[in-house]
């Protein structure tokens, strides 16, 4: 039996030793290849994202065209300025459009851009086309958007930029967006890649079917420029780059011939700029990747390499503790077989062991049950946050106007039950003295006058008020179109808010027109007005004694009106300013607010209401919210 011992344990020690290896060659191997795929493939994915949400801003350039092909400076200007390029495109280095321009018409279109004075008073009378071509049609950048750091690509002639003109004719063929390789950006003193992605823009109402008919329609293109550097910077976390070596070169057009072997493909190099003092690690031999990106009718090749390290590097702890088990258990198993005595114990304790891990996945799986039945429960309460936030607009009015009534209801009575008194008491001195004096009769008549006068006030009073509640509840619970005054729905709402303001010390300055007249859905526009107000009330004025909201209101052309509501309040940052129509975002969690307010606010503005909404705020300073609302709502867009 001890020989059967001491042969166990060598066993058991020659196991642990290969298991060791093997963890240790084979499967950490597999797991860092799969962690290195991992952050090759998120790279490759991000990238991807990013580029689809700037060319989705293209065809969005594209879509603007396509309504009006004679966008003129001013427009391109005001277009590039709402976009807000610099917050929300940091990727950008320039957006612009390329005009098609024959031969015969280049001195005429070079004198009408000189005498340009839409944007800059002066005009441009440097303007000039660089460099010389004598091709036709000229491609000339005639919009750059923003104009200071990009003045060397005004007037930019791309027909004498051959790279520029196969991308040019590639996109004016196909109708598609089209990338360049990789170019150096003129405006650009750094050298550093870059390349430009562009969009067709063809006429209106002509036929586009063929490739003769595209060339014959073309006008020009709408692009965007790119520095690779700042693109990716963008994309890829600088802490990755410690672990990660990456590597983008241009594999030419998807069905073109390979770049020619003079051609400098590289687009980008994670390792050609510093992200921190940390000398590079050394790349680990085999940890390799790539993969095809396609970019604007072109194909990105992108590289990956791992580097040594923490996040690619091998651990010993599971090594370690794959020994520690395996000798534990050789001598464990060796005392069991020379200990043949308690092998009917260890019989036993192996039992209840396998007892316990049935009873062990039985809660499990209970665990697992009930796991669900939470997550049920969640989706549920998501839904019902949802109605209850919808309907919290009405619960507001209702007690809003409660304590707003018991001042006049309670005026009303104290003054009915005065001058009961006083019939009686009138009554008594009738009685006994068996007549009254004139005065007597006079001094009566005066105080039941007075006292009538007060309740009819009290009472008007009370009525107004259940009249504004009652249109404003019909409106918020029912969803119903019908014409109304803006300026009635407003004081029918603010009528509601009452109390509340004047608790909050709150002063409202209202500007609206009687004639501002819309044929839409006041509940709804109630509602938003509501939530926008309590938003004001919880968050704008959090912690101050007073405040002031000014609500203004005019005519935006023969079918438009644009309401702004102004606070004095604490205003918002930048952060906070991005993520305000975020679904369950609130920085009053736990302490009345619920995150859903302004999502349903611009649901409603934008597929109710058919308008749009814009929020400006500076901290300290206050907040604006500008509603801009159809007048009147067309039975095509009501149908869908």
């Amino acid at each position: 039996m001890r020989g059967r011992g001491y042969l166990a344990f060598f066993v058991g020690i020659s196991l642990t030793a290969w298991t060791c290896y093997f963890v240790m060659e084979e499967q950490q191997k597999l797991q860092v290849q799969a962690g290195f795929q991992r952050d090759a493939e998120k790279v490759a994915r991000d990238t991807q994202s990013r580029l689809q949400i700037y060319f989705d801003s293209l065809h969005g350039m594209k879509g603007v065209y396509a309504v009006n092909d004679r966008i003129d400076r001013l427009h391109f200007h005001r277009y590039v300025n709402e976009l807000k390029i610099d917050k929300r495109y940091p990727g950008f280095q320039a957006l612009q459009f390329v005009r098609v321009v024959p031969e015969a018409q280049l001195p005429a279109f070079v004198e009408r851009v000189k005498r340009d004075t839409s944007v800059d008073p002066k005009g441009y009378p440097d303007f000039y086309l660089h460099p010389a071509s004598a091709r036709s049609p000229h491609y000339i950048i005639e919009y750059t958007e923003p104009l200071k750091g990009n003045e060397n690509a005004f007037g930019l002639d791309l027909s004498a930029l051959p790279q520029h003109l196969k991308a040019l004719e590639l996109g004016r063929d196909s109708g598609e967006i089209v990338a360049t390789g990789r170019i150096t950006l003129v405006q650009d003193a750094s050298g550093e890649p870059g390349f430009v992605a562009r969009a067709p823009v063809y006429r209106n109402d002509v036929p586009l079917e063929t490739t003769a008919q595209r060339r014959e329609a073309i006008v020009g293109f709408v692009a965007i420029v790119f520095r690779m550097n700042t693109l990716m910077r963008e994309v890829v976390d600088p802490a990755l780059l410690e672990h990660l070596h990456l590597r983008i070169e241009d594999g030419g057009f998807q069905n073109g011939k390979p770049l020619d072997p003079g051609v400098d493909p590289l687009m980008y190099d994670s390792d050609g700029r510093v992200e921190s003092h940390q000398e590079r690690a050394e790349l680990v031999p085999g940890l390799v990747t790539q993969t095809v990106l396609p970019v604007g009718q072109r194909n990105w090749i992108m590289k990956f390499e791992g580097r040594a390290g923490s996040r690619y590097g091998r651990s010993q702890l599971p090594v370690v503790l794959i020994g520690v088990a395996g000798f534990t258990i050789s001598g464990l198993i060796a005392l069991l077989l020379v200990a043949n005595r308690r092998e009917s114990d260890a019989r036993h304790g192996l039992e209840f062991s396998l007892k316990e891990l049935e009873l062990q996945k039985n809660n499990v799986e209970e665990a697992r049950n009930d796991l669900s039945r939470v997550v049920a429960t969640l989706k549920q309460a998501q839904t019902n946050l949802q109605t209850s936030e919808k309907m919290a607009s009405l619960g507001a009015l209702v007690a809003g106007v409660a304590h707003e009534l018991n001042t006049p209801i309670g005026n009303s009575l104290l003054t009915a039950s005065a001058l009961g008194d006083m019939v009686r008491d009138f009554e008594r001195r009738l009685k006994e003295d068996g007549g009254l004096k004139r005065s007597a009769l006079e001094s009566h008549l005066g105080d039941a006058r007075k006292a009538c006068d007060i309740m009819t006030s009290s009472l008007t009073r009370a009525a107004d008020l259940i009249t504004s509640f009652k249109q404003v509840a019909v409106d918020q619970a029912s969803g119903q179109r019908r014409r109304f005054r803006l300026d009635e729905v407003l004081h029918d709402t603010l009528a509601t808010y009452a109390a509340q303001l004047r608790r909050a010390s709150c002063s409202v300055t209202v500007d609206v027109p009687a004639d501002l007249v819309f044929d839409s859905y006041p509940g709804s526009l109630s509602q938003v007005l509501s939530n926008l107000i309590g938003n004001a009330l919880l968050h704008g004025f959090d912690g101050r004694d007073d405040g002031t909201l000014w609500i203004s209101a005019r005519r935006e052309g023969p079918d438009l009106a644009v309401l702004q509501l102004r606070d004095n309040g604490v205003g918002m940052t930048d952060v906070v300013l991005h993520k305000i129509f975020d679904p369950f975002f609130t920085t009053k969690m736990g302490q009345g607010g619920s995150g859903l307010g302004m999502n349903i606010v611009y649901n409603i503005v934008t597929s109710v209401l058919k308008g749009t909404i814009r929020v400006e705020s500076v901290p300290a300073e206050g907040t604006s919210v500008t509603l801009v609302l159809p007048l009147w709502l067309k039975e095509d867009v009501l149908q869908a």
